[in-house]
């Protein structure tokens, strides 16, 4: 079986500018170092990111921008926004290459460290903080994550950029 791994992100520390929506709030300039930071770890780390699928979110789309993450397929999803680990496990299925060997999801809080938790239920993960990033091993295909009884997934790190 091909190896395969999942990033699960959470977008960078976003600003609260006045009469913005939630969907809509743009990243702090904290966020953007940050994201930059986190992006510059996972080419350190040889993290080489095959897909990306994103939140419509501003604050995630900037995220996504600020890593320089340079995939073959990005797909910004509206399921993503607010979504739920059951969310993210159909917007994978649905929409992870087959080929791909490793999917950066750039989503919210709580819907990356539940995912994480879900996928790895041994996983200890206290804080998500924003900008934080899981890497998990992943045991089964794209199109059947989140559908097996046992865990599908190992915690490999956890990386809170700062």
């Amino acid at each position: 079986m091909t190896a395969r791994t999942l990033i699960l992100m959470r977008h960078g520390k976003s600003g609260y500018p006045p009469g913005v929506t939630d969907h809509e709030r743009p990243l702090a300039e904290r966020g953007r170092r940050e994201a930059e930071l986190a992006g510059e770890w996972m080419a350190r780390d040889g993290l080489a990111v095959d897909a990306v699928l994103c939140s419509t979110a501003t604050r995630t789309r900037e995220t996504l921008q600020r890593t320089e993450i340079d995939a073959a397929s990005t797909i910004f999803l509206d399921e993503i926004y607010g979504g739920t680990p059951d969310d993210i496990f159909e917007a994978l299925r649905v929409h992870a290459p087959d080929d791909a060997t490793t999917v950066l999801v750039v989503g919210h809080e709580p819907g990356m460290p539940e995912t994480a938790l879900e996928l790895d239920p041994l996983c200890y993960i206290e804080r998500f903080p924003t900008s934080a990033y899981a890497v998990l091993d992943v045991s089964l295909p794209w199109d059947r994550i989140g559908l097996a009884p046992d865990p599908e997934a190992s915690l490999r790190a956890m990386r809170i950029p700062r």
